[in-house]
């Protein structure tokens, strides 16, 4: 199993977290597997997910989706994510 984390800071958590809950649908079409969603104790703002797929380019070619982030822009995602994949031992 691989695992993309992304880390990112949003405008508001409540909107970001609604259009985020809304995308099942995009997100099972695209070979996700399971996701959660983490946010920094102290900043609610500062959101962390992560979304498992069964190989790792999978999980690197959703991180790539052209309309992934438009959905992150039209969310508030804010300024570029630190993303990462990594492999379950």
């Amino acid at each position: 199993m691989f695992r993309l984390f992304v880390r990112h800071k949003v405008r508001d958590f409540a909107h970001w977290h609604q259009g985020y809950s809304n995308g099942d649908e995009f997100r099972a079409a695209h070979d996700v597997k399971a996701q959660g969603v983490h946010t920094h104790i102290d900043d609610p703002n500062d959101v962390t997910v992560w979304h498992d797929f069964e190989s790792r380019e999978k999980a690197e070619a959703f991180g790539a989706l052209p309309e992934l982030r438009q959905i992150m822009d039209e969310l508030g995602v804010q300024g570029e994510p630190d993303v990462w994949v990594t492999e379950t031992r």
